[in-house]
C-alpha cells in the first residue's frame, strides 16, 4: 500500500473554494456585514500561521501581534510615506520583513521549551507594542498609526483593477486567503508536516530518530510570523489605515481564543473561530447594545464553547461527519480482530523478512564497530558510571545485564549520546562521537529503542515508522516544505518493510493509540530499525510482556539480529541468554565480568552480585 493516498486529493481545495464563492452571497443572510466577513478573512489568514505552529508543532506563541503589526505597518509606511505605489508589492516586503524579524525573534524564543518559550513571546509582544508606540512612533505614527494606506491595485500594464469597494476587497482577501490555505495544505502533505506533528507529540524521539528539530520549529515559526505579517499588510489596505493596536498583546490573545474556538490543527479551525468571534462581537455590541460588558459576555461563551468542543468548531463537525458515516474514524485498522491479529503474528514470527535498503553503506571488516574507554558519569557526588571499558565487533550480539541500580540506562544514553558523560572517549566506526548530538549518531547509523514507549500515539503506525524512515532518506534537516510525502524516494518500501519486519503490516493504518502492548513494544523496536541503524541498542525490549509476547519478541529478535549489530539490556535472563552471544555484566557503574553466557551463569562474582554469595548455577529465569 502507498503512503497514505487521499482518495480525492484536491477535495478540500474545491470545497474551500466553493465556500469562498457561496460566502458573499449566503452570510449577510445570517447577519454578517461586508466588513466583518472581510475581516473574517484576514483573521482566518493569520490564523494559519498560528495554527501551524500550536496546532501542528505544538509552540504556543504569544506573540504574533509582533509579526501582525511589522508586517501591516511596514508596508503602510511604504505607501504612505515613500513614493512607493504597488500595494501587492508594499505587502509581499512586509511580510518578508515580518519573516527577517520572526527569524531573529525564533533564535532567541526557541531556546526554551514549553510555558518558558510562552513567556518569551509575551515579552517579545510587549517590547514590540512599545517600540511602537515611543522610540519608532515617527514612523508608525504611535498611537495614530498611518492614515492614508491605499485601496489594493493590481496594475496589468495596459489596465489597473482596483479593489475599492465591499465586494471586489472581498474578492481579493478571498483570493489570498485560499493561496494562504493551499499553500498551508502543501507544507502539512509534505515530509516537514508530519515532523512537525512528531514535534508536538513527542519532540525527544523525534530528536533521537535523527531529525534537526530545532531547525524544523524555526522554520514554522518563520512560516507563522509571515503568514502573520501578510495578513497585517492586507488589513492596513482593507481599512485605509495601519492602527496601532495592531501591535497590543491582546491582537495575540484574540488569535490564539479563534484557534481554540475554531479547533487547532486543522487549518479550518481559525477562519471558523474568526467568524465565531467577530459575528458575536458585533451581535452583543450593535444587536444587544451591551455597551462594555459584551467583553465578559464573549469571554464566557468563549469559556463555555472550549469546554463543551474541546476539539473546537472544525473537531465537532468532523466527529459528526464521521458518525453520519456510521461512526467510522480516520486511519482506522483492519476489521481483525486483536487476537486473530496476535495469533498472525505468532505464527509469521519464525519467518525472516529482509530489512530495507540502507543509503548509508555498510562498513567492511570485522572489527570493533562501537569502542568506550574509560567513560565514566557523575551527578553532583554520585557516580552512575566508573571507567567502563566496552567494546563490541561488527555482527556481534551483546547483551549487558546487572541488578537495579548498576547504571545499564546511563551507560546506554551515554553509548547513544542522550548523555554526555564526565570523562572518557565513545568512538562508532573509527568515529570519536563522545561530544555528539543524539541527532547527529543517529545519522551515522546508531540509535537505540527505549524501555518505556516513546511513539506518536496521536498518529497511525504508518506515520510513526514513516517519522523514523525520513531521518535516514531526507537527512536531520531538509526545507522540503511543498514536496508530497508520496514522492519522497524509497519512503512507502521502507515504511512497508520495516512493519513486515515488526509483523505490523496489518496495522498500518490503525492509530497508535489502538494498538496493543505487544505491538506497541514490536513498534517501539521498528521505529529504531527504519532508521537502518548499523549499531542497534534495545532497552529491555521484554519489558511488561507475557509469557507468549516474549516467545513472539525473541524470535524477531532473531530474525532482526542477522547480518546486524545488536546491544541488548533485559531482565529476562533466559531470554536474552537464548539470543546473545556475550555478556557484560555491571554491577554499582562498573563492568563486572564479560563472557558467553554459559561462562556468566557459572560465574562466582556474578553469582555474589545476584544472590549475595549463594553458589552453584544460577536459575536465571527465576530471577528475571
Amino acid at each position: 500500500m502507498p503512503m497514505s493516498r487521499p482518495s480525492r486529493p484536491y477535495l478540500v481545495e474545491a470545497l474551500t473554494l466553493l465556500g469562498l464563492i457561496a460566502a458573499p452571497y449566503v452570510l449577510p443572510y445570517l447577519g454578517f456585514t461586508p466588513t466583518t466577513i472581510n475581516r473574517i478573512l484576514i483573521w482566518g489568514l493569520v490564523g494559519i500561521g498560528f495554527d501551524l505552529l500550536f496546532g501542528y508543532a505544538g509552540l504556543l506563541s504569544f506573540g504574533q501581534s509582533a509579526f501582525f503589526g511589522t508586517g501591516g505597518m511596514f508596508a503602510a509606511y511604504l505607501l504612505t510615506q515613500t513614493e512607493f505605489t504597488n500595494t501587492i508589492a508594499a505587502v509581499v516586503v512586509g511580510t518578508i520583513v515580518a519573516g527577517i524579524v520572526g527569524y531573529l525573534v525564533g533564535l532567541i524564543a526557541l531556546r526554551r521549551t514549553g510555558i518558558y518559550f510562552a513567556m518569551i513571546t509575551v515579552a517579545i509582544a510587549e517590547v514590540f507594542f512599545f517600540l511602537e508606540f515611543n522610540p519608532l512612533s515617527a514612523y508608525t505614527g504611535g498611537e495614530n498609526g498611518l492614515p492614508g494606506v491605499p485601496t489594493p491595485n493590481l496594475e496589468l500594464g495596459f489596465t489597473t483593477i482596483e479593489f475599492d469597494d465591499n465586494f471586489s476587497m472581498y474578492i481579493f482577501l478571498a483570493f489570498w486567503y485560499f493561496v494562504g490555505l493551499v499553500v498551508a495544505l502543501r507544507i502539512v502533505r509534505s515530509p516537514v508536516g508530519l515532523l512537525l506533528r512528531a514535534i508536538r507529540d513527542n519532540p525527544l524521539r523525534a530528536q533521537a530518530l535523527g531529525h534537526d528539530i530545532h531547525g524544523y520549529k524555526l522554520t514554522v515559526f518563520v512560516v507563522a510570523a509571515m503568514y502573520a505579517g501578510f495578513a497585517g499588510g492586507l488589513l492596513g489596505l482593507m481599512q485605509g489605515f495601519m492602527p496601532p493596536d495592531a501591535f497590543m498583546f491582546h491582537t495575540s490573545g484574540e488569535i490564539i481564543m479563534q484557534t481554540a474556538i475554531g479547533g487547532a490543527g486543522t487549518l479550518f479551525g481559525p477562519l471558523l473561530g474568526a467568524a465565531t468571534w467577530l459575528y458575536l462581537a458585533d451581535f452583543f455590541q450593535t444587536t444587544l447594545n451591551l455597551g462594555a460588558t459584551w467583553k465578559l459576555v464573549l469571554g464566557i461563551v468563549f469559556v463555555l464553547l472550549v469546554v463543551f468542543l474541546r476539539r473546537g468548531l472544525a473537531g465537532a463537525i468532523i466527529d459528526l461527519y464521521h458518525m453520519a458515516r456510521g461512526g467510522t474514524k480516520p486511519a482506522q485498522g483492519t476489521s481483525a480482530s486483536a487476537p486473530a491479529r496476535g495469533a498472525a503474528s505468532a505464527s509469521a514470527a519464525h519467518t525472516i523478512v529482509p530489512m530495507p535498503a540502507r543509503r548509508r553503506p555498510a562498513a567492511a571488516g570485522s572489527g570493533a564497530i562501537l569502542q568506550a574507554s574509560g567513560l565514566s558519569k557523575r551527578y553532583g557526588g554520585l557516580i552512575a558510571n566508573r571507567d567502563i571499558d566496552f567494546s563490541v565487533n561488527r555482527g556481534e550480539i551483546r547483551g549487558i545485564i546487572g541488578p537495579n541500580g548498576a547504571g545499564k540506562t546511563t551507560f546506554f544514553k551515554m553509548l547513544t549520546c542522550e548523555v554526555q558523560p564526565t570523562s572518557g572517549t565513545i568512538t562508532f566506526e573509527g568515529r570519536d562521537i563522545t561530544h555528539f548530538g543524539v541527532t547527529d549518531v543517529c545519522q551515522l547509523g546508531l540509535t537505540k529503542s527505549y524501555q518505556i514507549n516513546q511513539l506518536f500515539d496521536r498518529l497511525s503506525v504508518r506515520q510513526n515508522l514513516a517519522i523514523a524512515a525520513l531521518g535516514e532518506t531526507r537527512g536531520k534537516f531538509k526545507l522540503d516544505l511543498f514536496r508530497s510525502l508520496r514522492k519522497v524516494p524509497g519512503l512507502s518500501a521502507r515504511v512497508e518493510s520495516t512493519a513486515a519486519l515488526v509483523h505490523l503490516s496489518e496495522r498500518l493504518e490503525s492509530p497508535v493509540s489502538e494498538l496493543a502492548y505487544g505491538e506497541k513494544r514490536r513498534l517501539e523496536i521498528g521505529l529504531a530499525l527504519a532508521t537502518s541503524p548499523s549499531l542497534l541498542l534495545l532497552d529491555e525490549p521484554l519489558a511488561g510482556m507475557s509469557p507468549q509476547e516474549r516467545v513472539e519478541t525473541v524470535a524477531l529478535l532473531k530474525s532482526i539480529a542477522q547480518g546486524r549489530t545488536m546491544i541488548v539490556i533485559d531482565h529476562d535472563m533466559d531470554s536474552l541468554f537464548e539470543l546473545v552471544e556475550k555478556v557484560t555484566v555491571l554491577q554499582e557503574g562498573s563492568v563486572l565480568v564479560e563472557g558467553t553466557p554459559e561462562q556468566i551463569k557459572n560465574d562466582p562474582k556474578v553469582q555474589e552480585a545476584y544472590l549475595g554469595g549463594v553458589h552453584g548455577e544460577l536459575a536465571f529465569g527465576e530471577i528475571a
